[in-house]
């Protein structure tokens, strides 16, 4: 008895160990180390070791979506309850976010003053990085359970089209995704948030244009509606 109260205790350490490592990458997100880690072969290898891992976390992300989210909880609860992604970005929050113009998939132009009057959020993503493409599904639960008329998700890839493209068709993304073909105004550019915050990033701007949050790590979709439904 003894011996088989040992053998769970190890396995039970070792599975703890497996999903706080998990958690560790992807709170951290996807975020360069220098400049020789620049080209996307190695950012895959780099961040291959952890898939496995990452997959189990991805399976807790999935029950914590059938939690329901209370309308009352502040902008600080929300917070204070994440787990796989931390706040980013707090001198800007309450701030108008920055003006800019990017192209889609199919070469249309889309302005961020464009969606004024409904909340947007901005999400900063990569092919090549495990925790953005964990995050999609979620994404794709959102934009299927709240209208477009209350909120645009603008996801921004700063990879080639080509790569993007199919990564869109594999993974049937059903939100715009938008390509960053120039520098960005800050804080946002997928380059920029990558070798600070790491990605993937998302801003949540309100509908009169401010800056409500900004989160660096992976968001599940009850983490997505807390913060869109918090005050």
């Amino acid at each position: 008895m003894a011996k088989q109260h040992k053998q769970r205790s190890i396995w039970t350490a070792v599975t703890i160990s497996v999903i706080m490592l998990a958690a560790v990458v992807i709170v951290a997100g996807c975020k360069k180390k220098s400049p020789e880690q620049s080209d996307t072969e190695t950012q895959q290898q780099e961040y291959r070791p952890f898939e496995r891992s990452l997959k189990s976390t991805n399976e807790l992300l999935k029950k914590t979506t059938e939690l329901t989210v209370s309308p009352k909880m502040s902008l600080n609860d929300v917070t204070r309850a994440a787990r796989t992604w931390r706040p980013s970005y707090t001198s800007w929050y309450g701030k108008t976010a920055p003006e800019f113009t990017l192209t889609d998939l199919d070469g249309k132009e889309h302005k961020l003053s464009d969606y004024r009057g409904k909340d947007v959020m901005l999400v900063f993503w990569a092919t090549w990085c495990p925790p953005c493409m964990i995050e999609i599904p979620h994404l794709i639960a959102l934009r299927d359970t709240v209208s477009k008329d209350k909120l645009a998700i603008l996801a921004i890839s700063n990879q080639k089209p080509d790569l993007v493209k199919k990564s869109v068709a594999q993974k049937k993304i059903n939100y715009v995704v938008l390509l960053e073909q120039n520098n960005m105004p800050a804080p946002f550019g997928v380059l920029r948030i990558y070798k600070t915050s790491g990605i993937p990033c998302s801003f949540f701007i309100k509908p009169d244009g401010k800056i409500k949050l900004a989160t660096s790590g992976l968001l599940s979709l009850r983490d997505m509606k807390a913060i869109l439904q918090a005050e």
